[in-house]
């Protein structure tokens, strides 16, 4: 490629998506700006995708090792700092904001207050998920139901909170990427922005493809207690699309020890689970 096509791709890349000669933001937009894209472009997507398909580490032993809190104390760090992040883009745009914007402006704020509406919500929800319960969990109410609680049998409240967290979580991930687009058309970004977005974003799609296609949406409650199917959770239906459930010998057949990289469908001896295989 010759210096001077690259010139011109590089002066492409730095040029403002209206196609304007300059890029001028005041400092305070371009924090927030940046601020919800840490927020809502990776942080909380990452942490979705984590509690998602690592409740099972490609090295542990499951089911002889169970309960790897590795995946909760992420998802739990990445989605609380996301947050965190897009409380101080809000208060930044807040106390800086014109509210005599473009109309385009308008309709990104308004997203955007729905967005972090919606969001809070959804953190503010994992406080009403219950106790967990089960034969390790040594609070003093469980221990007097001999290993009662909220997860371990599945009750009202809990089913009906991983439906409306899980179905949430996944939809304000989705619903971001054209808000986070809007403000960039908003700001007038540079192009440069946009591709490294799209490549973020593919890559994030194309990763989290590769895990449902491994099979590594295990069940929580598998994850947690076992695939023994007389316990309470495993007489029920898995919550969620796209959730799998095994036996022992099929986690040991297909998953265990296998790399997270590779786009071919778990297989082998034990064949693909079916939704509530192991039950």
């Amino acid at each position: 490629m010759s210096p001077q096509v690259l010139a011109a791709c590089w002066d492409w890349l730095w040029t403002p998506v209206s196609g304007a000669a300059g890029h001028h933001l005041a400092g305070w937009a371009a924090w927030h700006g940046r601020l919800m894209v840490l927020a809502w472009g990776i942080l909380i997507p990452l942490g979705g995708l984590i509690a998602r398909y690592l409740k099972v580490l490609p090295g542990q032993d499951w089911p002889a090792e169970l309960d790897n809190k590795w995946w909760w104390r992420a998802h739990l760090a990445l989605q609380t700092a996301g947050l965190a992040a897009a409380a101080l883009a809000l208060l930044l745009a807040w106390d800086n904001a014109d509210a005599r914007g473009t109309a385009l402006a308008g309709v990104h704020a308004w997203a955007g207050w729905l967005l972090l509406g919606l969001g809070a919500a959804q953190g503010l929800s994992g406080l009403l998920r219950g106790s967990k319960g089960g034969p390790t969990d040594m609070s003093p109410g469980v221990r007097r139901q001999a290993g009662a609680g909220d997860h371990y049998i599945m009750t009202r409240r809990r089913r009906v909170f991983e439906r409306l967290h899980k179905l949430l979580g996944w939809l304000l991930i989705a619903c971001a990427v054209p808000i986070i687009v809007l403000g960039l058309v908003v700001a007038d970004a540079p192009r440069w922005m946009f591709v490294v977005l799209a490549g973020w974003w593919a890559a994030y799609v194309l990763v989290l493809a590769c895990w449902q296609r491994q099979g590594r949406c295990i069940d929580t409650y598998q994850a947690i207690w076992g695939p023994e199917p007389g316990l309470p959770g495993n007489r029920l239906p898995p919550i969620g699309p796209g959730i799998r459930r095994y036996t022992a010998q099929q986690w040991r057949a297909l998953l265990r020890g296998r790399p997270l990289w590779g786009m071919s469908a778990a297989g082998g001896r034990g064949g693909m689970p079916r939704r509530g295989a192991g039950r």
